[in-house]
């Protein structure tokens, strides 16, 4: 867990880069990513980004345009953060969600063994 000024700045990364992708950049396919999360090193010199995206299936060709884009964004940056030294952009899809369905779909499944335990007793 970081610090409390770790956490502002995470966020604030997060709602900045969101409104870039939102209102500022033009590729489309860029602007399909969901950032989830930033992580951002304690003497940010660098940050990575968590997106996804609505449809699982585009998220690679996402990433390789944010990757592309990650120059421009980090500028962007620079003109809206009030940072000293804005951290260099490391995007990475956030597996998390994928994980939690998983994890949700497994539940279901049991409580759906549990009902037809019930169901036959």
């Amino acid at each position: 867990m970081g610090t409390f000024r770790m956490a502002r700045i995470n966020k604030q990364l997060q709602r900045e880069i969101s409104l870039l992708l939102e209102q500022r950049v033009k590729n489309d396919m860029a602007r399909n990513a969901v950032i989830t999360g930033v992580e951002c090193a304690r003497d940010l010199e660098f940050a990575r980004v968590y997106f996804t995206t609505i449809n699982s299936a585009n998220r690679e060709s996402v990433l390789t345009e944010l990757r592309k884009l990650k120059g421009a964004l980090r500028s962007m940056l620079g003109q809206v953060l009030e940072l000293r030294h804005i951290p260099a952009l490391e995007f990475m899809i956030d597996q998390s969600l994928d994980y939690g369905e998983r994890i949700d779909g497994i539940l279901h499944k049991l409580g759906l063994d549990s009902v037809k335990n019930d169901e036959e007793s």
